[in-house]
């Protein structure tokens, strides 16, 4: 694999991707190539609403253009666990204006 900013120290680790199109995607990183592309496993999608809790919609195995990703970052695991996703209200992430 080629290296990229940081991201080969996250193979094997959760971490977030927040896409250009307002998107957060949480799942285990495992593998990506120099153009950012990359390849979660057991990932899932978060989706936020003002008015009820934090839907996780299930997508498995999933590829991300690097293109369309705005931030990657590392997650808390430990933290993330003990956050009550269904008390979390929040807007929807709007896309990212280039």
């Amino acid at each position: 694999m080629s290296s990229g900013p940081g991201l080969q120290s996250l193979v094997d680790q959760t971490i977030s991707v927040i896409t250009n199109d307002g998107r957060h995607i949480v799942g285990i990183l495992k593998g990506f190539d120099q153009a950012t592309n990359i390849i979660l496993d057991e990932s899932h999608e978060r989706v936020y609403s003002t008015k009820e809790g934090v839907q996780q919609l299930v997508l498995g195995l999933y590829i991300i253009r690097g293109d369309n990703i705005s931030i990657v970052g590392e997650l808390d695991e430990e933290l993330d666990a003990n956050l009550d996703l269904s008390k979390l209200r929040a807007h929807p992430l709007k896309p990212v204006i280039h």
